[in-house]
């Protein structure tokens, strides 16, 4: 288990503990995608006090917390990734940590205060965002030269995987947090995270294990190789932030938006918490698309290249605000707006997650040089860190200042859509100057 197998450097076909990997993820993200559906609400309309008082959080406190939440999530990998290259490897790294995330989920189950909501969110930002590059970048270590073709196909099952338990967790954790209450609501996550832990565990004799190596992870550091790839990745990560400011507020404004539309479908209301299902539900409808029909007919007029689809990311992401922010006006002038106009921003969003997320998850892992592949993905990841961050401070300044921030109503998208025009412009000029090089796992030297 600690030695690259020369087998799996040789293997033609898809990997043996791809499906290993592959399950583990579906449920880690049945797990963290089941509390985060519920968390806004729980904290807007469950929490209590240690004498089972209401305790509640306004509006503004709970975006601000659930976003100061996210951010962390995406903080901690940079945790992992140096305790895994620096000490453990990736697959002790993931099992440990994997551990630390199972108490989190316990916590919040057990505990409903406020007391309890900190630390148990605690525990689950350091589990499941110090797991988060190594797990990434362990699906491209199963790759070498023969079956390197795969990657984007591995790639994109893992992204499926996640959309998947998504998509099922947010369906049913808000029905179980209004049915049976939070304890059970917290609990059915921790449940499915013991069992990705379980089925990670099962497939440690098929993964390909790159054992951590201190001392030549620290020569590399300091290797013209990576500061040439970070240079290049850096400012490209800085400007993604901004599209991640906007799409995590599907956990929380958009919730909130939703709740003062009309909901009913068919004659049944459905839940403002499980429109967030709608995300994952289109990624694995869209995905086939766009990897099937879009790109290769794009590609008939013009090279679809990575930045070019990160590109087309953020038009849609400006599409996607103009939606929002009509929606919010709609409310604002005493309308009950159908919630299919929110379905609409989803699509929009979802493509615009498609082209940006996937495209850059892949991107980053492809040109991060071998030994530093967990630390350009823990840097990827804090971008999405900074975007979150970058929310809950805006949402600080709502909460203290109230009307006078003047972002109120239909204003506050219109903030970001100022801020995503902006960016978008910047990442065009960014892009034109880029120049990388792939590297794969196994090899020495770049493609």
């Amino acid at each position: 288990m600690n030695a690259y197998p020369s087998k799996l450097q040789r293997l033609t076909g898809m990997p043996p503990g791809i499906p290993y990997i592959i399950g583990n993820e579906l449920a880690e993200r049945f797990s963290f995608y089941g509390m985060r559906a519920i968390l806004y609400v729980f904290m807007t309309t469950a929490l209590v006090t240690h004498e089972g008082a209401p305790d509640l959080m306004s509006e503004a406190e709970a975006k601000k917390w659930t976003h100061l939440f996210i951010a962390a999530v995406y903080f901690t990998p940079l945790i992992g990734a140096f305790l895994a290259d620096l000490w453990l490897g990736k697959y002790r790294t993931i099992i440990a940590l994997s551990l630390v995330y199972c108490a989190g989920h316990l916590v919040l189950a057990v505990d409903n205060t406020r007391a309890g909501l900190m630390l148990g969110l605690g525990l689950i930002a350091l589990g499941a965002g110090g797991i988060k590059p190594c797990v990434s970048a362990h699906v491209g270590d199963q790759f070498g030269r023969e079956n390197a073709r795969l990657i984007p196909r591995a790639f994109n099952w893992f992204y499926l995987s996640i959309n998947i338990g998504a998509a099922v967790s947010q369906l049913l954790t808000p029905v179980l947090l209004e049915s049976a209450g939070p304890h059970v609501a917290f609990g059915v996550p921790g449940l499915l995270m013991l069992a990705a832990t379980l089925v990670f565990w099962m497939g440690r004799y098929e993964f390909a294990h790159i054992p951590a190596e201190p001392h030549r992870f620290l020569d590399e550091l300091c290797d013209l190789r990576f500061v040439r790839a970070l240079a290049g990745l850096l400012p490209l990560y800085l400007l993604i932030t901004v599209f991640w400011s906007i799409f995590d507020q599907t956990a929380s404004a958009w919730v909130e938006q939703a709740g003062k539309m009309d909901r009913v479908v068919f004659g049944w209301e459905i839940h403002a918490a499980q429109l967030q299902a709608v995300n994952p539900f289109f990624i694995l409808l869209l995905i086939p698309l766009f990897t099937l029909v879009i790109y290769p007919q794009a590609g008939r007029l013009v090279e679809v290249t990575p930045l070019r689809k990160i590109g087309a990311g953020f038009v849609l992401t400006l599409a996607t605000l103009c939606v929002s922010g009509w929606i919010e006006g709609q409310i604002s002038a005493g309308l009950r707006p159908f919630i299919g106009w929110q379905v609409l921003a989803y699509l929009l969003v979802t493509s615009a997650e498609i082209l940006i997320s996937v495209t850059a998850l892949e991107f980053s892992y492809t040109q991060a040089p071998p030994r530093m592949k967990s630390v350009v993905m823990s840097l990827y990841l804090l971008s999405m860190s900074l975007g979150n961050f970058f929310t809950s401070r805006v949402n600080a300044h709502i909460e203290s200042a109230g009307a006078d921030a003047g972002l109120d109503g239909a204003g506050y998208y219109w903030f970001f859509l100022r801020l995503t025009a902006a960016a978008m412009v910047l990442f065009f000029i960014v892009a034109g100057f880029y120049k990388g090089r792939t590297h794969i796992q196994g090899e020495d030297s770049p493609v």
